[in-house]
C-alpha cells in the first residue's frame, strides 16, 4: 500500500473524530494505571515474596510473555470483529490481574502473582489496540498527529498511580493491610469508567478507517468493508518480508526491551536505596510522562518531517538514557535518566504505528500492528531477566551498558527504510 502525497492543506479535525479521539484517550489515561502499578511493584513484589532479587525481573518478564501471547491474535480478532472488543475484553482483563496481584499479597502466594500478572499483561497487550484505533480514524496526513492526541491521555493518568500509591499507603496505616494490597485492591475503580469511554466510541474505527471519505473531505476508503487485496495474503510471512516494517519492528522492538528493564530495575535500585515507594511512583510517573506528554508535537514532527528521521531520534535518546540512569545514585538523575528513556519510546512508538498503519490496509492493520507489539513483547521477555541477574551480580551500571547496546540492533536495519516524503514509501 502506497499512501497518497499529503496535501499542504490542513482541514479540520471532523466533530465526530475528535469526539472519538477525546474518548480514546480518557481510555488510554485510566487504563494505564494498572502497568504503571505493575512497573512499581512488581520487583519489590517479588523480593517479598521470594526474599532475594535474583529473580527482580521476572514480573516483567511475565509481562512481555503474555504481550507477546496476546498482540497478533488480538489484532486478528479487531480486524475481524472491529476494535472496540479487542479493548473492552483488554480491559477486563486488566481488572481481573490487578485484584490477583491484590490478593497473592494477602497470602505472599508466587504462583498467584504469576497468574496475576500474567492476566494483566494479557489486558494491558490487548487495550494496545487503541493505537491501531487512533490510526484508523485519521488520513495519512494526519495519522501521527492523531496517535499523538489518544497516547497524550496517558499524561492525565501518568499520576493516577501515584495517587493510588499514596492512598494504599494511606489506608494501610488505618485498616492494618499491605498498602501494595490496597492499591492493587482499589484499581478497578480507576479502570471501570475507561470501559464506558470505549462503549461509547461510534462507529467502530476499523469502519471509519474504511470509509474516510464519509468522514474526511477529500479522502477515500474502502467502501462496505470491502478490502482491496485477497485477506489470505495477510499473515506473519507478509508483514516481516515488507523491508519498510523490518525497520520499524526493530526500533520499536529494541526501544521497548530496553525501557522494559530500565522501569524494572530503576524502582528496585531506589527502594534499596532508601526511596520510599510513592517516590519511586513519582520517578515513573515522570517516565510515563515523557512517554506520552509529547506525543502530539511528536505526531506532528512525524507528519512534517517524516517517519524515518522521528524513528532514528528515538533510538538514540533511549541509548542515552538507559547510560545516564546508572551514573550516580542520585535521585533526579536516575529520573532524568527514566525521563529521557521515556522520550525517546515516544519517538519511536508514533513513528513506528504510524509508518505500519500507512504501509497496511484497514483489514490487516490490527495483525500488523501486533506484529509490532509481538517483536516488541519478544524483547521485553528477555531484557528483564537479564536484567535481574546483571544488577545482582554486575549493579545498575552494567544494565545501563547493556541497555546502550541493545539500541544498536536497529541501526543495522535503518538504512533499509525508504521514505520518499512523510507517509510515502518506495
Amino acid at each position: 500500500m502506497k499512501p497518497e502525497k499529503p496535501s499542504a492543506n490542513v482541514p479540520p479535525i471532523p466533530r465526530l473524530i475528535m469526539k472519538n479521539t477525546i474518548f480514546f484517550a480518557l481510555a488510554q489515561a485510566l487504563q494505564g494505571v494498572g502497568m504503571q502499578l505493575a512497573v512499581t511493584f512488581s520487583a519489590i513484589m517479588i523480593i517479598r515474596i521470594l526474599g532475594n532479587a535474583s529473580l527482580a525481573g521476572l514480573g516483567g518478564g511475565i509481562l512481555g510473555v503474555s504481550r507477546f501471547a496476546v498482540a497478533y491474535p488480538m489484532g486478528k480478532l479487531t480486524d475481524t470483529y472491529g476494535r472496540k472488543p479487542g479493548m473492552l475484553i483488554g480491559l477486563l482483563m486488566t481488572t481481573s490481574g490487578a485484584l490477583t496481584l491484590g490478593f497473592c499479597m494477602t497470602v505472599l502466594s508466587f504462583p498467584l502473582f504469576v497468574i496475576g500478572i500474567l492476566i494483566l499483561g494479557l489486558g494491558v497487550g490487548a487495550v494496545m489496540q487503541l493505537r491501531v484505533a487512533a490510526a484508523d480514524m485519521y488520513p495519512v496526513s494526519r495519522r501521527a498527529e492523531g496517535l499523538g492526541y489518544v497516547l497524550t491521555g496517558s499524561v492525565l493518568g501518568a499520576f493516577g498511580a501515584p495517587i493510588l500509591v499514596a492512598l494504599g499507603e494511606a489506608l494501610s496505616n488505618t485498616y492494618e493491610y499491605d498498602p501494595i494490597t490496597i492499591s492493587w485492591g482499589i484499581t478497578p475503580v480507576v479502570l471501570f469508567p475507561a470501559l464506558l469511554f470505549i462503549l461509547l466510541v461510534r462507529p467502530d474505527p476499523k469502519y471509519i478507517a474504511m470509509n474516510l471519505g464519509e468522514f474526511w473531505e477529500g479522502e477515500t476508503g474502502e467502501k462496505n468493508g470491502t478490502p482491496k487485496g485477497p485477506e489470505s495474503n495477510a499473515g506473519l510471512k507478509k508483514f516481516l518480508k515488507d523491508r519498510n516494517k523490518q525497520v520499524a519492528f526493530s526500533c520499536y522492538g529494541a526501544a521497548q526491551g530496553t525501557m522494559a528493564m530500565m522501569m524494572v530495575m530503576t524502582p528496585l535500585v531506589l527502594s534499596e536505596s532508601g526511596y520510599s515507594l510513592s517516590s519511586i511512583s513519582l520517578t515513573v510517573s515522570l517516565h510515563v510522562f515523557g512517554m506520552f506528554a509529547f506525543s502530539v508535537p511528536m505526531g506532528r514532527l512525524t507528519d512534517r518531517l517524516g517517519r524515518k528521521p522521528v524513528l532514528g531520534a528515538g533510538v538514540i535518546l533511549v541509548a542515552v538514557g538507559s547510560v545516564l540512569v546508572p551514573v550516580t545514585d542520585q535521585y533526579w538523575v536516575i529520573t532524568f535518566g527514566l525521563f529521557i528513556i521515556g522520550l525517546g519510546w515516544s519517538g519511536t512508538n508514533v513513528a513506528s504505528t504510524s509508518l505500519i498503519a500507512d504501509t497496511s490496509e484497514p483489514e490487516e492493520r490490527g495483525r500488523a500492528i501486533g506484529t509490532n507489539d509481538s517483536v516488541a513483547s519478544a524483547f521485553s521477555i528477555l531484557t528483564p531477566l537479564v536484567g535481574g541477574v546483571v544488577v545482582e551480580y554486575l549493579g545498575l551500571v552494567a544494565v545501563g551498558i547493556l541497555g546502550g547496546a541493545i539500541m544498536i540492533v536497529p541501526l543495522v536495519l535503518y538504512p533499509r527504510l525508504k521514505e520518499r516524503s512523510p507517509g510515502v514509501y518506495v
